[in-house]
């Protein structure tokens, strides 16, 4: 007769232990980042990003005919704006034959049956790289706000089936809600970019997407040392109408992940974001780490904190594992 726990019963055998996993991830749970560039004739290799590419306008249909046939159910779109046609004001992403909305209806033409979500937002089309109107105090919040009601509707015209605004803009997801309601298209979802941390995690996605930064972004995104601020952003979207919450980035936030879950029954997003992948794949490249199980040691940790998608550059080659049925620690 013992008297403490012996755990290790339950992890006896490869099949006992599949028995009694927690969490697991599925296809369902999978959002594909792709960066669609206007001026590219080919794919173009990230040097920071091995294994993402900015995509051909020209070759978007294919691969997302191509993405379907894997069984991949979402895809987040970010536009690549040639250097000439970016302005103060991101002006191409409000009109309805700019790279934003011919983007989105192609996406969604060649794989009706996919998610396609439009990140709403001004980074990839402004000259100065902000997320919105800049003044000389800085970024304009309700000028911003203007601009990124128009730009919702500018994507839902074009075909999107989610909303995803970046900009971390104060009010941001009632101004979209409302423009949203008032153009008839009530019935689209917003993600909200609720807790989107000021963090140094994005670099690769700044080289990826073209976006020439002047400055920083401390003003509109969230301190990385503030996690009672963040819960209150996120509770603050969803008062606002947001149907979806989204933490980013991800591994450094698991904490904010994990106490969002307990404090609200929308379906919460976390974004494994463009450092974060290039950590793993850089270090795997030097031999430092199996590759491949961190990848789903990772993804993994996401569902155990509280995730119900994750926007991941692994979506991919996590899918192969899932239909392979080898998707375990």
């Amino acid at each position: 007769m013992t008297d403490f726990m012996r755990g290790r019963r339950l992890r006896g055998s490869a099949a006992l232990r599949d028995l009694v996993r927690e969490q697991t991830v599925r296809a369902d749970d999978l959002v594909y980042p792709i960066f669609v560039s206007e001026t590219a004739t080919d794919f173009e290799p990230i040097g920071s990003m091995p294994g993402v590419s900015r995509v051909p306008e020209a070759k978007l249909a294919a691969l997302m005919r191509e993405l379907h046939a894997e069984g991949l159910k979402a895809v987040m779109l970010f536009g690549v704006l040639a250097e000439n046609r970016k302005d103060a004001v991101g002006s191409d992403s409000l009109n309805d034959k700019g790279l934003l909305a011919r983007m989105v209806k192609t996406a969604k033409q060649a794989a009706p049956d996919m998610v396609v979500m439009a990140d709403i937002c001004f980074c990839e089309y402004t000259d100065h790289g902000h997320c919105g109107v800049v003044h000389d105090h800085g970024v304009d919040n309700d000028a911003t706000l203007e601009n990124l009601a128009k730009q919702a509707v500018v994507a839902a015209r074009a075909g999107a089936d989610v909303l995803a605004p970046s900009a971390m803009m104060d009010g941001q997801v009632a101004a979209i809600r409302a423009a949203l309601d008032a153009s008839g298209f009530s019935h689209l979802p917003i993600l909200a970019y609720s807790s989107k941390f000021a963090s140094a995690l994005y670099g690769p996605f700044r080289e990826a997407a073209g976006c020439g930064l002047k400055g920083d972004r401390k003003t509109y995104q969230m301190d990385p040392f503030n996690g009672r601020e963040a819960l209150r952003e996120s509770l603050a979207d969803e008062a606002q109408g947001a149907d979806m919450l989204m933490v980013k980035p991800g591994v450094a936030y698991l904490d904010i992940l994990a106490q969002l879950r307990e404090r609200t029954l929308l379906p919460l997003v976390v974004y494994q974001v463009s450092g974060e992948y290039a950590m793993v794949k850089f270090a795997a490249q030097a031999g430092a780490l199996d590759e491949k199980r961190v990848m789903r040691e990772l993804l993994g940790a996401f569902k155990r904190a509280g995730a119900d998608l994750i926007i991941t550059y692994f979506a991919r080659e996590a899918l192969r594992e899932i239909a392979a049925g080898t998707f375990k620690p």
